[in-house]
């Protein structure tokens, strides 16, 4: 199986309350099983979140069955995801360079240790 990795980056709104509720929320005896086998059933076979102060970095492992449109579109048709996602928005914001409706936005990779 072929895989690769995948980094995005949110913001979460800066106030430390906000941000000790969404650490809650995404912590594994709180992860909503219905979350966790949607992103499994999009192709992505590892996911981390990792914060500093109020920046979120998303480290995702995906098969070759992984896009972004088709992940968008499984999300699109899911109620559950679709109220994970309305819930996380009163967390999260954009950062800087985001369109209208984005939160997610995918890094750059700059290094590669060779």
């Amino acid at each position: 199986m072929v895989t690769r990795k995948l980094c995005y980056a949110c913001d979460l709104i800066d106030k430390p309350e906000l941000i000790q509720e969404y650490k809650r929320y995404h912590a594994k005896e709180n992860a909503w099983p219905e979350i966790t086998k949607s992103i499994k059933d999009s192709g992505i076979i590892d996911l981390e979140i990792y914060i500093l102060a109020n920046r979120l970095f998303m480290i995702m492992e995906v098969d070759e069955t992984f896009s972004p449109e088709r992940k968008q579109m499984m999300d699109t048709a899911n109620p559950k995801v679709q109220e994970w996602e309305k819930l996380m928005w009163q967390f999260q914001q954009a950062p800087p360079g985001a369109k209208d409706g984005e939160k997610w936005l995918p890094m750059e990779q700059i290094y590669k240790l060779p």
